[in-house]
């Protein structure tokens, strides 16, 4: 598939919840008010959905939330999916988790063909962890890392840089990574159904982060691409990389060959942008009314986001959180 600026679509990530067990400041509010759940999609709609996209050309798929691990029926949607690892064209099945779940699923995550996943971990201070998710247990993530590391999942540490939260923590989190033989991908914070005054109090921008690193480590720009929007630099003197998602300092969108399915059947074929199309309505109808549908949202794919954090927009940005679109 490819959408109107000729980038070819191959990457679906798919949020399989809106539903988290942690309250991440950048993610959500304190008090969400989930999605009733017969809005979210059942896993035998997300496999048939997933299907109809591995058929029009999608070879890599990542599963999100929300967490996805806390939804029921993931042991069913990671077997399905699994086999299609062995059967079709899909080529990569990925999946990017709080890493609260890991002591219990690693084994079952590797067991249906996931070789590498994203773990998010913004601080390895427990208070300030358990401040940033507004209630996480820091050492029950350690340890479902310990044990994915054990039996040989490849992990990425996924961490947002939070002004006067964590950015004094760069350096440390880096040097726990090398230690841990883990890559790291530092990333902006992004505008999703907040106002722009608590993204402003959150925003650090990644230019700075990246040149302070420079200075305590030897980075070598690459042309590294792993299928996502990190730019990736390599730690010299050891097997580690280290990656910069910045939608704000330094716009990636012209590479970007991936749609976004929700928990309640819409594809955004731009994270910052509210246009979508259900698909929803197409399940349990014929194929074709399905595959054209998809077809019709990757051509509503636009060149490039509109994310903007700034002080003269006081309105909210994007319509919806982002554990409702997948991350």
């Amino acid at each position: 598939m490819k959408d109107t600026f000729n980038r070819e679509i191959n990457y679906l990530r798919v949020s399989v919840t809106d539903r988290c067990d942690l309250r991440c400041v950048y993610c959500m509010k304190e008090n969400m008010k989930f999605l009733p759940k017969s809005e979210i999609l059942t896993s035998e709609e997300i496999n048939n959905i997933c299907s109809a996209f591995i058929k029009l050309g999608i070879k890599k798929i990542r599963i999100t939330g929300g967490e996805p691990l806390i939804k029921k029926g993931m042991p069913m949607i990671l077997e399905y999916l699994g086999k299609k690892l062995k059967n079709s064209n899909l080529e990569e099945l990925t999946l990017t988790t709080n890493g609260t779940q890991l002591y219990k699923y690693a084994e079952m995550i590797k067991k249906n063909g996931i070789k590498r996943i994203n773990v998010s971990l913004d601080s390895l201070n427990p208070a300030k962890y358990l401040k940033i998710t507004r209630g996480g247990n820091l050492e029950q993530v350690l340890e479902g890392l310990n044990i994915a590391k054990k039996i040989g999942l490849k992990i990425k540490i996924n961490t947002v840089a939070l002004k006067n939260t964590n950015i004094n923590e760069m350096e440390e989190l880096v040097k726990w990574c090398i230690n841990k033989e883990f890559d790291i991908t530092f990333i902006e914070v992004m505008p999703m159904d907040m106002e722009n005054s608590i993204r402003l109090k959150q925003y650090y921008p990644l230019t700075k982060i990246k040149s302070f690193l420079e200075k305590k480590f030897t980075l070598i720009n690459t042309n590294i691409n792993t299928g996502g929007p990190s730019k990736y630099s390599k730690i010299k003197y050891c097997n580690r990389k280290i990656g910069f998602i910045t939608p704000l300092s330094n716009n990636f969108c012209e590479s970007c060959n991936r749609v976004r399915l929700t928990c309640t059947g819409k594809i955004y074929s731009c994270l910052g942008h509210n246009k979508f199309i259900d698909l929803k309505k197409a399940l349990g109808k014929n194929k074709k009314e399905l595959k054209n549908l998809i077809l019709k949202s990757v051509l509503l794919k636009p060149k490039s986001h509109e994310f903007e954090i700034n002080k003269e927009n006081k309105d909210e940005n994007l319509e919806r959180t982002m554990n409702v679109t997948g991350g």
